[in-house]
This record gives C-alpha cells, structure tokens and sequence, in this order.
C-alpha cells in the first residue's frame, strides 16, 4: 500500500500547474503504484474553505478508494469548525489541513484552537504547512501546538521547507510523540529522507508529493531510490500513514 499523505487538485494563481484535474493524479497514480492520495482543493486552501472543500468531497466520491480528502481549515472564520465537524463522516474525509502562510495567521493563535481541539476530540489527524523562520509556521510552533494538545497527531508539511530546518524539525519530532514529518519538496533530497528517517525514526515519516504543484513521479521515485531498508521504505511509503488514518484510508 502507497499512500500519497500530501495532494492538491485545482489551479493556482502563483505557479502554472499543468495538470490540475483529479483524473490526472488518478491516473498518473495508478501508473506508478500509488494507491491513495489524500488531497485539498486548491480553492479551499487559497479562497473559500467552503466551496473548495465541496469539491474536493466531490472529486474523492468520483475516485472511490482513491482520493482522500484533507479539509481545509480557515482560521480567520473559527466559526467554521463546525461545518467542518459535520463533514468529518463524509466518505473519503482523512483529517483537517492548515496553511498557516497562506492565510497570514500563526497556527499558534486564536483561530485555530477550535479546528485543532476538533481533531483532537475526533481522533483524525492533522497536516500542515511546514515552513523554517515563517512567522506563521514555524517548526516550533508546530511543536507548541504538540505541546499544547498532546493527543493531536500533526503531520509537519514539507519537514520545514528550507534546509537550514530539517534538523530543528527533527528534534522536534524526537520530542514530542505527536509531530510527524511530511517529506514533500524539491529541496528535501532521498539523501535527507534517509536522514530523516535515520534519527526521527522510521515510523515518524510519511511520504507525500505535493502533486500537482510538484510531479508525484519525482516525490515517490527520491523515496524508492534512498538507501533504506525494505521495512523503513514500506513505513514511509503507506504504512505510518495506513495507522494514522486507520480506516479513513479505505473511504
């Protein structure tokens, strides 16, 4: 089982994304071995959580099994968590996503304790961006929110982004049981992912692609060529993310 922890459908206003449509990552999926992506819609993430989350329920009803489902939080409308809870049952749904830089606001604030105390009392985890000396997401304030919400699972999207922070996100996996490490981006080679797993431990990373901003051939093929063994590479491909969701995954 390949789990993709880290998808996207949609377009993008900032970067040309020339394959946006769930059928391509279905399909492309399909030819490389990839067996479920979880994505977010790229309208919930950049504009309008409501709307964008809708699609994105819509695209996993019309890939079954497929397509998993990340809904969109958006802090500025904490009010909103409860559209979110009644979504949580929703056929495909894995768990809840931030982007703390998009929406300019800091996962430590306000805003987002009624999503974070939401995925905490329901049990689904929960993927954020990840970005080194953000003032938004930095990864220690991913390890605050750990801190303060001990039962959360928080997955660090991209392991901090930026090189100089892959080793402060490894730390603070190593310290707090609920922070795990999302490996998706061009600067995180199969070199760091050895490294990642070497001493966050295997059963702390999760592979994901980042597609379509980023090709999933690439995010998967920098994971089949690090020089782990059979049983890290199958924890990192599908089976940290398998427990994580538990059966989530099967939609």
């Amino acid at each position: 089982m390949i789990i993709d922890i880290h998808g996207h459908v949609g377009t993008w206003p900032d970067f040309f994304i020339p394959e946006p449509s769930a059928q391509w990552l279905v399909e492309t999926s399909t030819r490389i071995g990839i067996d479920l992506t979880v994505i977010s819609h790229l309208v919930a993430v950049g504009h309008d959580t409501i709307t964008g989350n809708r699609m994105a329920l819509a695209a996993a009803r019309q890939f079954p099994g497929r397509l998993g489902v990340w809904l969109v939080a958006d802090p500025h409308r904490p009010e909103r968590a409860a559209d979110i809870r009644a979504q949580l049952d929703e056929p495909g749904v894995c768990g809840l996503k931030l982007h703390p830089d998009v929406h300019e606001y800091a996962i430590t604030d306000p805003g987002y304790r009624p999503y974070l105390e939401l995925a905490e009392e329901s049990g689904v985890p929960i993927l954020s961006h990840g970005q080194t000396r953000s003032p938004w997401s930095d990864p220690a304030q991913l390890a605050e929110v750990c801190r303060r919400h001990e039962r959360l699972t928080l997955l660090m999207g991209h392991s901090g982004l930026w090189v100089d922070g892959f080793d402060r996100a490894i730390a603070f996996a190593q310290e707090h049981a609920g922070l795990h490490l999302e490996i998706c981006g061009s600067r995180l080679t199969h070199r760091w992912v050895v490294r990642l797993v070497s001493e966050a431990g295997a059963h702390k990373v999760l592979f994901g692609s980042d597609a379509s901003f980023l090709d999933p051939r690439v995010g998967l093929g920098k994971v089949r060529m690090a020089r782990l063994t059979d049983e890290e590479r199958a924890l990192v491909l599908g089976g940290n993310a398998a427990r994580i969701l538990g059966e989530r995954w099967r939609g």
